[in-house]
């Protein structure tokens, strides 16, 4: 069970880094494709602006790149050495397994990159509102 506090339960609850409370990303079924990708601008608990300069969210590319490739790997593992397909009969299983990851991989790199900047407050959701 991954308790929250942890950079773990942000990342899979989609949640704020900070609070933990609110709701990082509007749509939380990944299967609605057209909103699937809509990040709330602020907490509704703590009110931390989500994104926290200019095109801060383009460091999640990286973060998507390292996904991708791991998923990759793993795909082409089970593909030669469980189900003995060749090098070359392995692309096509690998690609519909890319394709069909793209929408968790994007939320997963995008969550993952701003708890590297951000960390857990227990009070955050509590404190007062201050401008």
């Amino acid at each position: 069970m991954i308790k929250k506090g942890t950079k773990a339960y942000s990342i899979l609850y989609n949640k704020c880094p900070q609070c933990q409370e609110g709701d990082f990303m509007k749509e939380r079924n990944l299967l609605k494709l057209l909103n699937a990708f809509d990040m709330h601008e602020h907490c509704s608990a703590c009110k931390l602006k989500y994104m926290i300069e200019p095109s801060f969210f383009y460091g999640a590319m990286y973060m998507n790149y390292a996904l991708t490739v791991g998923i990759g790997i793993v795909v082409l593992l089970i593909t030669t050495l469980l189900l003995g397909l060749t090098l070359l009969e392995s692309i096509a299983p690998i690609v519909l397994v890319l394709i069909l990851t793209i929408p968790l991989s994007i939320r997963l790199s995008r969550i993952a990159w701003i708890n590297l900047f951000v960390h857990y407050d227990p009070g955050a959701a509590n404190a007062p509102e201050s401008d």
